[in-house]
């Protein structure tokens, strides 16, 4: 099988997490932590990321930590006046948790600002790419327009888009402006991955058929809804299925659990796997990861993933 080239934009930060004797640091960000989860995972797809880092120290580090992983950083900017953004996460007694951010003149806001002509016309001809809700709420708007017009490029040369909703209120202007980019993406969207609870945030869908219309309206092929520790809704022309949840009794840390799912859902997917089949794939992977601290859980940690499907690939 040709190995599939898959394009993950967004941004990594550093991730401070208390715990009791001080702060742990990692990296992370939610496009990243799903290039990683896929990367361990696939086969036949070599992982990409698409971001900005500074030349310090720290991005150095977050380099390493990629090539470890075997993603590939050839479509990472290196910017000498900037720096990595910061967050910080706060856990509580139950695993979930809560942030606080540093990241307002980040080296990955001007990612696609200062990219290259040749930069952009080889992304606009991988096989997949997947970005979230915040790869968008942290460019400038000007960047913000050129990404539709490149995600529309990407679709027309034939690329599948897959898009995770993943809202966070503070990074944008107003509910409004996200609206209607998410409108402006979706509209390139092939496979959209949508947390219920931030669809009700953003329009005040009462009920889940509101988010169903709406999104396969803006031409969506393939709709999946996460509802945490629910089952999961997908939506194909083919009709609808509901696919329970991994149970796990003892919950650590739900850091990157929606990220984790994409990334075996997506793996599942591309290695021909039907919906239910990907989604079953998707919970197993994040079932695990949040068993465990952090965003990005120790490789030796990941479930055994058994990839012999015979269903078309997505």
């Amino acid at each position: 099988m040709t190995e599939l080239k898959v394009a993950f934009i967004g941004e990594c930060m550093v991730e401070l997490q208390q715990q009791e004797n001080g702060l742990r640091q990692s990296f992370g960000g939610d496009t990243l932590n799903t290039a990683v989860y896929f990367s361990r995972i696939s086969q036949n797809a070599k992982a990409s990321y698409v971001t900005a880092l500074g030349r310090d120290a720290l991005s150095e580090q977050m380099i390493a930590t990629w090539h470890a992983d075997n993603i590939d950083t050839h479509l990472v900017q290196r910017l000498e006046d900037k720096l990595p953004g910061i967050y910080m996460v706060q856990v509580d007694e139950t695993g979930e948790r809560s942030f606080l951010y540093w990241r307002n003149d980040s080296a990955a806001k001007f990612w696609l600002e200062r990219a290259s002509d040749a930069l952009i016309e080889e992304l606009t001809n991988y096989d997949v790419i997947y970005l979230s809700g915040i790869s968008i709420a942290v460019l400038p708007e000007a960047s913000q327009e050129k990404l539709f017009q490149v995600l529309a490029q990407c679709k027309n040369n034939g690329a599948k888009v897959v898009f995770d909703n993943n809202f966070r209120p503070a990074l944008w202007q107003s509910k409004q402006q996200a609206i209607d980019a998410y409108a402006k993406v979706l509209a390139c969207t092939h496979t959209a991955m949508l947390t219920f609870d931030d669809e009700q945030e953003i329009y005040d869908d009462a009920h889940i058929e509101q988010c169903i219309e709406r999104t396969l309206a803006l031409g969506v092929s393939e709709l999946v809804i996460k509802r945490g520790s629910k089952d999961c809704l997908i939506v194909t022309e083919d009709g609808a299925i509901s696919v329970p949840a991994t149970k796990v009794a003892n919950v650590v840390d739900t850091n990157a659990a929606g990220d984790s799912f994409a990334a075996g859902y997506l793996v599942a997917r591309l290695h021909g796997a039907n919906t239910e089949q990907a989604a079953l794939t998707g919970h197993k992977v994040a079932g695990t990861v949040i068993q465990h601290k952090g965003a990005v859980i120790d490789a030796a940690h990941m479930p055994k993933i058994q990839l012999l499907f015979t269903a078309d690939a997505v």
